[in-house]
């Protein structure tokens, strides 16, 4: 089944965020149907620095092109404002398309954009915004590439408007629709009611940011096709790391840590490196057997 036509179910896809292709290995050894490649997690894991807009077009490309050569699962992928004007979408498209997304989101913040759970966001003129979805439409190779429409007007001109923009999008060629920010379960409420069930919706789960953590069922209910967990990876990680560093500079040794980590053989199983170096050993022996004969 493909993943334009997973998202015709009631049940959701749940989208845990990654940032690299470790994450994203471990994800979909988990069992998850898809993944969502977090512009957020990439900054704040490679440049170590906060969702504001300081990260390239090529850096998520990059990440992108590693990220699908590593798993076999549809990867959504946060192209954030498509990096400029309509011209740079066409761009984007094109290079996350080859890459491997599977669905590629844009929003109508202006440059440079931020965290849409940020205050003081802006955005750009919805008709700008119907623009820059229709370059894209028309830049894609396949329409099995869906492109995600997000608007983050909800915080600055309120639901009713957001939901207009939305429909703007959807008009102009939007696969899947993503208004940011939803400040309370009436809100997601009332953007699933309005939007109706004609282009999916996708809800964003922020863990401490200005919409409720929903469970992904009670979602669906609502009428939510993907829900994405984008930062919670990186929320979790960074708070473990903080106790690993401080109980290696206390102590000296990893030893009080040792029922919290894998060791050096068990990450190399979730790695896959004896199978990896028994495929490379085949290889080997192959070439020796043509010598041979």
């Amino acid at each position: 089944m493909s993943f334009k036509s997973r998202l015709k179910e009631k049940t959701p896809v749940v989208a845990p965020g990654i940032y690299d292709a470790l994450t994203a290995s471990v994800a979909e050894a988990t069992g998850f149907e898809a993944l969502y490649l977090s512009g957020a997690g990439i900054a704040y894991t490679r440049l170590g620095r906060p969702d504001i807009g300081l990260v390239s077009m090529f850096e998520v490309a990059e990440t992108l092109t590693m990220v699908c050569d590593r798993v076999e699962i549809p990867v959504i992928v946060d192209a954030d404002t498509g990096y400029g004007n309509a011209l740079n979408v066409e761009r984007c498209i094109r290079l996350f398309e080859k890459a491997g997304a599977r669905a590629i989101q844009l929003e109508d913040q202006t440059m440079p954009k931020r965290c849409g759970h940020l205050a003081d966001k802006q955005i750009i003129p919805a008709s700008e915004m119907v623009g820059k979805i229709q370059a894209a439409v028309d830049s894609r190779k396949s329409e099995e590439t869906l492109i995600v429409g997000r608007t983050d007007s909800l915080a600055i001109e309120g639901v009713s408007a957001a939901i207009e923009r939305a429909e703007m999008y959807a008009e102009a060629g939007a696969d899947v629709l993503f208004v940011e920010a939803p400040r309370s379960r009436d809100d997601l409420s009332e953007i699933a009611k309005r939007l109706g069930t004609g282009t999916p919706l996708l809800a964003n789960m922020v863990e401490g940011g200005s919409t409720p953590i929903m469970h992904a069922n009670d979602l669906g209910e609502l009428g939510y096709s993907i829900v994405i967990f984008p930062g919670g990876i990186v929320r979790f990680l960074g708070f473990a790391m903080t106790d690993y560093y401080r109980s290696l500079k206390e102590n000296g040794s990893n030893r009080p840590m040792a029922d919290r980590m894998f060791d050096f053989t068990q990450l190399n199983e979730v790695l896959g490196t004896p199978e990896i170096l028994a495929r490379g050993q085949s290889y080997e022996t192959a070439g020796k057997k043509e010598n041979d004969a």
